[in-house]
């Protein structure tokens, strides 16, 4: 019988994720959080204007600081706070201060606001931030890990085990920051649900919350004649999302290319990932496809599904080590 595993943080460490509400921020914390065996709660801020207009930069909401009533960031507080997004910055660099700079913060993302933000801060390899602090990932992380996907398989969700195989699933993001779902993409996103449901292959959709309804329904009307042979699921909105279910029982992934999550969380099944990029971009979004591309994890949707494999892709183990190494030679310093 091999021996457990040793906890990478020492017994009793708590933490918290500090959150402005973004889904996207909180599931890249939540990664990180589960590969070092913590369940913190989340610490929702909600800064009013003007101290929001003035993030990353200002003060935290006196409404919100740590001594007043209903404080996201009252005491006591944790070992280990991790953050991300702009807004959470000011309450990371105060809860630094009022805990007599006992707390370790762990930023993910770039915070525009240089290494001396946090502790510890996470970049994806395409953001520039370097330094003695700074990891660096090619995927972020987040919470589909391997055991998720095994217990997906072992019990299918019922809207997904009629599915006849080969299954293939459709990740569909929305408007973003730098991408739009224009009417051509849309028309785009349909004609390619419409060609691979004519491989024969079952397809099975999850929008996200960004997706047009338009999208959707323009989707679903090319797929009604697998819909009506039950070789084809639309997620509607009611009930769980399967996403999981949706990537563990895929044989192939096709994602748009808006959302550096969904792509990383595309890459961490191993089956081959097929990116197809919306109106707009940005250099970094390029330069991350095209390094995933480089290590053979995805390729860019050519109007055909391909086929190819690579060992899945987990960023969460790593950077859940490197931060626990960091953390315990603070608690030494300390």
């Amino acid at each position: 019988m091999l021996a457990a595993e040793p906890p990478l943080l020492p017994p009793g460490t708590t933490a918290w994720v500090l959150s402005d509400g973004k889904i996207g921020d909180e599931v890249q914390c939540f990664g990180i959080a589960d590969a070092l065996g913590l369940a913190p709660p989340r610490r929702l801020i909600a800064p009013r204007a003007p101290w929001s207009w003035a993030t990353p930069w200002g003060p935290v909401d006196p409404r919100e600081a740590p001594g007043r009533d209903g404080s996201p960031i009252a005491p006591p507080f944790p070992d280990i706070v991790f953050a991300a997004g702009r807004r959470t910055v000011p309450y990371l660099r105060r809860i630094k201060a009022a805990s007599g700079g006992r707390s370790f913060t762990v930023f993910v993302k770039d915070p525009y606001t240089g290494t001396g933000t946090a502790d510890v801060i996470w970049i994806p390899e395409h953001d520039k931030l370097r330094g003695d602090n700074v990891i660096v990932t090619l995927t972020p992380a987040h919470r589909l890990r391997p055991d998720v996907f095994a217990r997906a398989r072992a019990e299918p969700d019922p809207r997904i085990a009629p599915l006849p195989h080969p299954r293939v699933a459709m990740v569909l993001g929305g408007k973003g920051v730098n991408h739009d779902f224009s009417a051509a993409d849309i028309a785009n996103l349909a004609e390619i649900a419409g060609t691979i449901a004519a491989t024969g292959a079952s397809l099975m959709v999850t929008p996200s919350r960004r997706t047009p309804p338009g999208a959707v329904a323009a989707i679903r009307a090319a797929l009604a004649p697998a819909l009506a042979q039950g070789r084809a699921f639309v997620w509607d909105g009611t009930g769980e999302n399967p996403y999981a279910q949706i990537l563990a029982h895929a044989s192939a992934i096709l994602v748009t290319g808006d959302s550096a999550n969904m792509v990383g969380e595309a890459t961490a099944t191993g089956v081959p990932v097929h990116v197809y990029e919306p109106s707009g971009g940005h250099p970094k979004v390029t330069r991350y496809l095209d390094r995933l591309t480089e290590v053979g994890a995805v390729r860019r949707w050519t109007g055909r599904l391909q086929s190819w494999s690579y060992a899945p892709i987990d960023s969460a183990p790593v950077t859940a080590a490197a931060i626990a190494e960091r953390y315990r030679a603070f608690r030494a310093r300390r």
